[in-house]
């Protein structure tokens, strides 16, 4: 398997996706470049606009073992982690995986829950293991995280903990499809496709696990000029200095940048990384890393109006 190939692989997964989730393309684009780049996946809509089926769906075409977790105001890290029980029989404890352990893990609504719970995830999302009671237990090797959340001036949810929003490689946004997208998902629900089952939307398995561990190894392989990694570091830090802006993105914003601009030049068909590449993932990558000011988002500007500002300011490598 060579970049060629991932690219086609990669391909044939966002059609596949399209079977079952209509107008939502660039959403199903952004995902798959979170699968392949080994990040986690931030989706934000209102209720509705097919968060949860997207995930479903991705899990589907990929043969990865899936779990959902809905988050609400009472549940606890244990519920997530899992937690050890007295087993009579031997005098032992033994511990009961919780719904984390798993390939893809949908973590829904995830701002109904308080910090404390969301906080339960970062261990896993960025070490891959869980530790209860001081002992660490492995996860899996692809285990990625998409959680769902509404926008935050919804009632009942809270905000997401900085430390918790950085561990997501992208934030994507899910808006409504336009007027002949949503048409077309009337007349599929009346040809009979069920989204509770997905069998109806006759996906197919493109990959299975091992594949998707060569996939995101391939990725890693894919050559970023230095002119290119410049540019990145341009944008990164110009954040920093940009006057609507409170907090800058981070280092790790930069790493986060060129990793999503690798896989998303792979499903784009290149074997090499352009600005352009690292343009386009720039908006999900950094949306949520730079905190505004609160004068400029009393404006009713947004992260994604100061960032399209900050590159046509940034000069573009040629």
């Amino acid at each position: 398997m060579d970049i060629k190939d991932a690219g086609d692989i990669a391909h044939r997964m966002v059609r596949e996706m399209n079977k079952a989730v209509i107008g939502q393309d660039e959403v199903l684009e952004q995902m798959v470049v979170a699968l392949l780049a080994g990040g986690h996946g931030l989706l934000e809509g209102v209720p509705g606009t097919a968060k949860t089926l997207l995930a479903r769906t991705l899990s589907y075409v990929t043969g990865a073992s899936f779990q959902r977790v809905q988050f609400t105001p009472d549940l606890m890290p244990s519920d997530i982690m899992g937690v050890n029980i007295y087993n009579t029989a031997t005098g032992e404890f033994v511990f009961r995986q919780g719904p984390v352990f798993t390939d893809i893990l949908l973590a829904d609504e995830i701002n109904r829950a308080p910090a404390k719970t969301q906080s339960a995830l970062l261990e896993a999302m960025e070490e891959k293991q869980s530790t209860v009671d001081g002992v660490s237990h492995p996860m899996s090797s692809v285990f990625t995280v998409f959680a769902t959340q509404n926008p935050v001036e919804f009632e009942g949810t809270y905000p997401l903990p900085e430390a918790q929003v950085d561990r997501f490689m992208l934030k994507i946004l899910v808006k409504y499809p336009d007027q002949q997208q949503e048409a077309n998902i009337l007349d599929k629900v009346e040809s009979g496709f069920d989204a509770a089952d997905l069998t109806t939307a006759n996906l197919e398995t493109i990959v299975d696990t091992s594949s998707l561990e060569r996939l995101r190894g391939i990725i890693r392989q894919v050559r970023v000029e230095e002119m290119v990694r410049r540019y990145i570091t341009q944008i990164i830090q110009a954040t920093r200095s940009m006057p609507q802006v409170a907090l800058g993105a981070s280092p790790r914003a930069g790493v986060m940048l060129l990793l999503a601009a690798k896989a998303h030049a792979v499903v784009s068909g290149k074997e090499f990384v352009t600005p352009d590449n690292v343009k386009t993932m720039s908006f999900p990558v950094l949306r949520h890393r730079i905190l505004l000011n609160p004068e400029i988002e009393v404006e009713g500007k947004t992260s994604d109006d100061c960032l399209k500002e900050l590159l046509l300011k940034v000069e573009v490598p040629r």
